[in-house]
């Protein structure tokens, strides 16, 4: 991600002005976190780190940023000559990629200055909701697919180019296995997949002539679209270029079905396929297909091989936003002491203090519940939150997207499975820690007293 210091709301920068006159030298504690759960979602998918972690390396306030911001008559001189200066020297830690997490559990904790804190705010919370609202849905897609190949078909109806591209990252690394986007495919090494349009077929004569012309382009690696005018002619016609491959020592790779009764045509297809020895070409199904979709289509034993899922995944069309939240829970007092502090709002109350997330295994090594507790407390159990971030210098290497999506795999198979279930209305246990508990209703009541 290149220098994009400048994604940030206005009221970040105004609030830094105020700190850098008020409280210049305080320092905090910020949490990323999700306050609650989509509806059908049990469980969430971190993703973003990576580009979060790029963003820090690279932020900084360019000339021209600087001349821009004098201009809005804001921010005096002294504020602007420090943000010529500014580079993000804080702590950050981090839950790696791929890292199942529920809902009120940080996935990122900032300690920082107060002005950096506060101004890499947007930037975090933009990366992160993006990524992982997409990670989670599509490891439900994965999920409901079971054992069949599912490939990313989004770009065209995903909101913008660089949505389009996170996109196919974050599928990705929940288990699709590959992406129509050639950028995403060059910028992260995820295998290319393509078939073919219906403006082919349309741009011929007839079907065949299509298929005909494709196919001795490609005679190793065509997907044939097979729904254009009648879908069963579409299949027999795809048969005949089969059978012609299968001479000259070719195979068809397979078919698509975009539209109709897909359960229905997918066993017709497969008949037929079989009937003429060709078992070995594969039945693709697309067309506004989700979890739930897939789920339906397998219910009722279509032979669907491959699905090509877009706008659904794309979008996250059944909870296209998280709820994703980043509050201060502590802050430095005028001797540079670390003092607690949290948010008293009416269903909107935070946790105080510097807190770790602890995962706790059963002897089968099974996740079995989670424990939010404070930093330094000793709690055994898996510590999820790592140093990404130490003094501003980048201390974690990210893995390579094949590490990080077997990682997801390895990750959420720990889990009950009863935890991905498409319907599931199973709560994984998270527990607060005694003394987290105690620092909140401790403080809870402090802060009244001082309102």
């Amino acid at each position: 991600m290149n220098n994009i210091s400048l994604l940030v709301d206005l009221y970040e920068l105004t609030m830094a002005q105020s700190y850098f006159v008020y409280k210049k030298d305080s320092r905090a504690t910020f949490d990323l976190f999700i306050r609650d759960l989509p509806p059908n979602r049990s469980y969430l998918i971190c993703a973003g780190l990576e580009d979060i972690l790029s963003y820090i390396k690279n932020l900084e306030f360019s000339k021209e940023d600087l001349k821009y911001l004098k201009k809005q008559k804001l921010f005096s001189n002294e504020f602007l000559n420090y943000l010529s200066k500014f580079r993000f020297r804080g702590d950050i830690w981090a839950m790696p990629e791929g890292t199942v997490f529920f809902a009120n559990e940080p996935c990122l904790r900032v300690t920082a200055s107060i002005i950096e804190a506060q101004i890499i705010e947007s930037a975090l919370l933009n990366t992160i909701n993006l990524q992982t609202m997409i990670a989670s849905k599509a490891s439900r897609v994965v999920y409901a697919a079971g054992n069949k190949g599912v490939y990313d078909f989004s770009l065209r109806r995903t909101h913008g180019s660089d949505a389009a591209v996170k996109v196919s990252r974050a599928s990705y690394i929940a288990g699709f296995k590959g992406t129509s986007n050639v950028l995403s495919a060059k910028l992260y090494n995820i295998p290319a997949v393509g078939t073919m349009a219906h403006s082919f077929v349309m741009a011929f004569k007839r079907e065949i002539d299509s298929f005909l012309a494709y196919s001795s382009t490609f005679p190793d690696t065509t997907t044939l679209l097979v729904d254009t005018y009648n879908t069963k002619k579409g299949i027999k016609n795809a048969v005949l270029i089969a059978l012609y491959l299968k001479e000259g020592g070719y195979r068809l790779k397979g078919i698509r079905l975009d539209s109709g009764d897909m359960a229905g045509l997918s066993k017709t297809a497969r008949r037929i396929l079989d009937k003429e020895g060709l078992g070995y070409v594969k039945i693709f199904a697309s067309g506004n297909l989700d979890e739930f979709k897939i789920k339906n289509l397998l219910d009722r034993d279509a032979l669907i091989d491959n699905f090509g899922v877009g706008t659904n995944m794309g979008t996250s069309i059944d909870a296209p936003s998280l709820d994703v939240i980043y509050k201060i829970s502590e802050v430095t007092d005028s001797n540079g002491k670390f003092l607690p502090t949290m948010k008293l709002s009416s269903h909107k109350a935070t946790y105080p203090g510097r807190k770790q997330v602890f995962r706790i295994e059963n002897k089968k090594r099974k996740f079995v519940k989670d424990i939010l507790g404070l930093d330094s407390e000793k709690i055994k159990g898996r510590a999820l939150l790592k140093k990404v971030v130490d003094n501003g210098r980048v201390v974690y290497k990210s893995p390579s997207i094949e590490k990080i999506r077997a990682f997801t795999k390895e990750n959420i198979e720990k889990f009950d499975n009863k935890l991905r279930h498409i319907y599931s209305e199973y709560k994984y246990p998270v527990l607060i820690s005694p003394q987290l508990k105690k620092l909140r209703n401790t403080l809870h009541l402090d802060l009244e007293k001082r309102q």
